[in-house]
């Protein structure tokens, strides 16, 4: 078995073994631009598979990821979308794949011959080779899920899977044979992503358990989406309208990044005028969250954080909203695994949905998908001392707002307690 490693990103900087989007100039300055002007960052200029945009982009037919193959094998492909802005369907033409683990955790097996990957997220599938030499290559092909309002890049990159034949082989020259192409999901195709995360299961064995919290000590309702900010005065917004640019939220707070850090203020109890403790937990305003969207679409500001008692089990359900737009955010908790217990469409209803909640062998991640006009409703024990942020793993969301910080307690024993800083640690 090979193990080979499939990076997508939105940037490429030479050697780095990345792929999928590549900009023409520094991804920094694209996010400074958008911020500054309260409008959309520019597209990429091309997705890419291991830093190579492949054959279908003007004068790259030679910049083509090639991985070469045995027949009768199977490899090991390690999937990931390192992407700033996109998420991603991914397709090898004629051949499924195996989905065996996701974000470090093993899954329930299921074949499939396309799949979706959110940035910041890992997959690894088996891949087994046809048995007899083929007289073609494969594409893989790769291109975005998109929800939004806006632009996008709506290109496609390619490598090509490739059978190595012996030399002794009678085969085709290689540049003579077929060059099969995939069949990818629609741009906004929501129902197969629906029904493909769907299917994504621990194993939930007694060599591999899933220990999701079966009760929880807390619930939480935050809603999350994009919404705007007024324009300032000296700036000239190209945001929805001239006198607002865009922002994004969590329970319609913008996160305001602090000039000191929050961990730091936290641990050295200096936290007044840096952080406060009054997140709300719900919607301070409740409103039909994926119908009609309210008139007024401004956000409130602020460096906002929940405080959780040490070993605290917590169920999130995190529900997107019309606002601007339904959109797929994929959501990415630091310094924990979660449980993805349920997922649906239109509003949560708390009176029926948990009912449906899987206990048993839901899949534990660390980055998931808030569908498009959908919810999600994960569980975690809070057992890891310190300042956590959550944000939405699409970088001009996180970019525009839509993040915020948990504060887990230490507990009572040493090995439960947040460790100081190390004394080289460099100053800012």
């Amino acid at each position: 078995m090979a193990l080979i490693d499939f990076r997508f990103s939105n940037h490429f900087y030479g050697i780095w073994d990345v792929s999928g989007e590549w900009f023409k100039v520094d991804p920094e300055a694209i996010i400074s631009q958008a911020l500054q002007t309260g409008g959309g960052p520019n597209v990429s200029d091309a997705y890419t598979i291991n830093g190579l945009p492949g054959l279908l982009y003007n004068c790259s037919s030679k910049d083509t990821y090639k991985l070469k193959v045995k027949p009768g094998k199977t490899y090991l492909l390690r999937i990931i979308n390192a992407a700033l802005n996109d998420e991603l369907f991914f397709s090898i033409a004629n051949h499924t794949v195996t989905i065996v683990e996701g974000d470090a955790i093993y899954t329930k097996p299921f074949e499939t011959d396309k799949l979706h990957i959110s940035p910041g997220q890992t997959t690894n599938v088996l891949l087994k080779t046809k048995p007899e030499f083929p007289n073609a290559s494969f594409l893989m092909a790769a291109r975005p899920y998109f929800t939004g309002q806006g632009t996008f890049d709506n290109s496609t990159t390619v490598g090509i899977l490739e059978y190595e034949h012996p030399k002794h082989h009678n085969h085709k020259s290689s540049k003579n044979l077929t060059l099969l192409q995939p069949t990818l999901p629609p741009i906004n195709a929501t129902a197969f992503v629906a029904n493909f995360t769907g299917k994504l299961r621990s194993l939930g064995n007694a060599k591999f358990p899933a220990n999701v919290p079966k009760n929880a000590d807390k619930k939480f309702f935050f809603t999350v989406g994009l919404g705007t900010n007024p324009c300032p005065k000296n700036m000239t917004c190209q945001g929805p309208t001239n006198s607002t640019k865009f922002a994004a939220s969590v329970n319609n707070v913008s996160f305001t990044l602090p000039s000191t850090a929050i961990l730091q203020a936290y641990y050295f109890g200096q936290n007044n005028g840096v952080f406060t403790t009054d997140f709300p937990t719900q919607p301070l305003i409740p409103f039909n969250y994926t119908g009609t969207p309210p008139n007024n679409t401004n956000v409130g500001n602020g460096t906002k954080t929940v405080v959780l008692p040490f070993n605290t089990t917590v169920e999130l359900v995190l529900q997107d909203t019309s606002i601007l737009g339904a959109e797929s955010h994929p959501l990415h908790l630091h310094g924990y695994n979660f449980f993805i217990v349920g997922q649906g469409f239109g509003n949560f209803d708390p009176n029926k949905d948990p009912a449906k909640f899987n206990l048993v062998d839901p899949m534990e991640r660390n980055t998931a998908s808030v569908p498009s006009g959908g919810w999600i409703a994960i569980r975690f024990l809070a057992d890891n001392p310190g300042v956590w942020f959550m944000h939405c793993h699409l970088d001009i969301h996180t970019s525009w707002g839509l993040k915020m910080a948990w504060i887990v307690l230490d507990g009572p024993q040493p090995n439960q307690k947040l460790q100081p800083p190390p004394s080289d640690l460099p100053k800012c």
